[in-house]
């Protein structure tokens, strides 16, 4: 990361114009980028704080120092509202170091520049807090995913609605390969598989965007038998809903419903949740309750770090925009801990021994 040249803001006077606020802003940033590096923070840690303090500006649409508690409120509380708790406490934590910075170095100057007393809008009230819904997420061992979806694949040969059940099953496996969220499933389409692409194809898929941006999309390639099982859905059970396989606009993953024109609507999450639901039912029962769709995407996490990939590969596979959370999804299986003991039990055994360390 570049080190930045910025002004001393101290001898600033009333800002009057919008591009004085502008620049005033930006200075204050920069100056912000710079504190955090000579504090030693990773250029990442600061990007991503960074990144959180703009997305904040831009969805306030007003100066920072303006912002009051109850504004807050509205940005976790409705905003937020359905983001991951973890999401939520990073950003309220680099909104913390940032409303700190400004009080600690430019409370006078603000005060003097605009006529606003900066005050950190998150308080005990509304501070976003770890709970229950923080705790970490463990997933299935690799030996009960098989079980589970090793009895799906059975019950396909006598189900009485061999087409929704083949649905969700091969949606859920999709899960467990590669990590799609149930939402990017539900919204993807024909032509969002690119068979051609790289060395095993790619899917486009369609995942969180942040406010006013869409959907935020990745290419995703079908690696770790994720080609094997969609072909499988394309040539077989994808005919039993209607014949649009060519038109890149049907979905990939139909419902039983149909449109006005005869159709097959998309799928809905309720209805692929409800039947991973009642396979873990079945064939999982000891997870009957706990293992969600959002855990099959722990475990595709796990599964791919624990063949081999790397951290950074599997966020570009999962979406996330932090790193921090890549490393939640793969923390379980993570053994650095371990082979740290491991090393100073054989240092202490060798000095003990007399050996040389």
């Amino acid at each position: 990361m570049a080190v930045a040249v910025v002004r001393d803001m101290r001898s600033r006077s009333r800002l009057e114009t919008p591009e004085e606020f502008a620049a005033f802003e930006q200075d204050l940033l920069a100056e912000f980028v710079l504190a955090r590096s000579s504090a030693g923070i990773s250029d990442g840690t600061i990007r991503n704080d960074v990144a959180a303090v703009v997305e904040l500006r831009e969805w306030f649409g007003r100066p920072l120092w303006e912002m009051a508690p109850h504004e807050a409120d509205g940005y976790f509380g409705r905003h937020h509202r359905d983001a991951a708790m973890g999401t939520k406490l990073r950003k309220a934590g680099a909104f913390g170091v940032y409303f700190e910075f400004l009080e600690l170095r430019h409370k006078p100057a603000i005060h003097a520049a605009t006529g606003f007393v900066v005050e950190c809008p998150l308080d005990e009230v509304n501070r976003p807090r770890g709970g229950a819904h923080a705790r970490l997420r463990i997933p299935p061992a690799p030996c009960d995913v098989t079980r589970l979806f090793t009895g799906w694949q059975d019950d396909l040969a006598t189900s009485r609605k061999y087409a929704p059940v083949a649905r969700n099953y091969t949606a859920c496996r999709l899960m467990s390969l590669i990590g799609p969220r149930v939402s990017e499933l539900c919204l993807l389409r024909m032509g969002d598989v690119r068979w051609e692409l790289g060395t095993f194809g790619k899917v486009l898929l369609r995942g969180k965007g942040s406010r006013g941006s869409g959907k935020k999309e990745r290419l995703v390639p079908l690696i770790n038998e994720s080609r094997a099982l969609l072909q499988w859905w394309v040539g077989g059970p994808r005919w039993e809903f209607d014949s649009r396989l060519n038109e890149p606009l049907a979905p990939m993953f139909p419902s039983e419903r149909r449109s006005a024109d005869g159709s097959s609507s998309a799928v809905t999450s309720d209805a692929l949740r409800n039947g991973l639901a009642d396979a873990v039912d079945r064939h999982l029962p000891a997870h009957a309750g706990r293992l969600s769709p959002h855990l099959l995407r722990h475990f595709a996490a796990s599964d791919l770090y624990r063949n081999g990939m790397d951290v950074v590969a599997i966020q570009e596979v999962l979406g996330h925009q932090w790193l921090n959370t890549t490393m939640i999804y793969v923390h379980v299986d993570r053994t650095h801990i371990e082979d740290a003991w491991t090393k100073a039990a054989a240092r202490a055994s060798n000095r003990f021994a007399g050996e040389p360390r």
